[in-house]
Parts: structure tokens; C-alpha cells; sequence
């Protein structure tokens, strides 16, 4: 047998009456959504886009990606100035925020860091 045993706690003041009142050993079924700030069901896409614009941040300022990149003949100068200007194009954006408002941009973004972090592990 595997899987986990989850036990939940409900506060009485939020259990419908109906359930309450219903037979023991009725089943229910429930649905666990991760809640974002505003406490409200979030959105996987939307997170991973606002994710990649802070990664897109990062990398730039990485010396290492400036390494991945030089090596790679994509920049010439190894700087944060270098990496962001390529990265802009190679995703087709005005500004690294952009990033968030374009599906295609949020892919190759994925691609590009799991491509840097190959380089890492076969480069130190």
C-alpha cells in the first residue's frame, strides 16, 4: 500500500450543518488547490511566467551565465549590460518583465535555464 495519510481539522463554525447531520462513515470527496498571496487559488502559468522574469534577473547578474554565454559566441564582453541585451532578444522583448506576457518567451526562457544549468554541471 502506498501513498500519504492526510488528516484534516476543520473548525466547526465551517462545517455545513448538512454534513454534520449526515450518517457516520459517509464519504467526501475534497479538492486542495495552492493559494497564491491574496489567499486565492493560483494560477500554475502565471506563477511560472513571474518566476521566470525574477530567473531572467538572476542569470543576468550571474558572472557564471556571462561564462555560459561568451563560450557560447552569444556576447562578446562578459557583463550583466551583455547578458540582459542578448537575453531581450534571443526572447524577443523590450524588457525583461515582458517575459510574463508571452508564452513563448517563458518556454524558451525554461529551455535556456535548463541548458545554463547543464553547462553548470559539466563546467563547475
Amino acid at each position: 500500500n502506498s501513498g500519504y495519510i492526510l488528516t484534516l481539522r476543520i473548525h466547526p463554525d465551517e462545517v455545513p450543518e448538512v454534513i454534520m447531520r449526515d450518517f457516520v462513515g459517509a464519504r467526501y470527496m475534497t479538492v486542495m488547490v495552492r493559494l497564491n498571496e491574496e489567499e486565492k487559488p493560483m494560477n500554475r502559468e502565471q506563477e511560472l511566467a513571474k518566476d521566470m522574469v525574477r530567473v531572467s534577473g538572476m542569470l543576468c547578474r550571474d558572472s557564471k551565465f556571462w561564462d555560459f554565454l561568451h563560450e557560447s559566441n552569444e556576447i562578446i564582453e562578459k557583463s550583466e549590460k551583455e547578458a540582459t541585451t542578448w537575453l531581450k532578444g534571443y526572447l524577443h522583448v523590450e524588457s525583461r518583465a515582458d517575459i510574463a506576457k508571452s508564452q513563448k518567451a517563458v518556454e524558451k526562457m525554461l529551455g535556456l535555464k535548463q541548458e545554463f544549468a547543464s553547462w553548470k554541471d559539466r563546467n563547475g
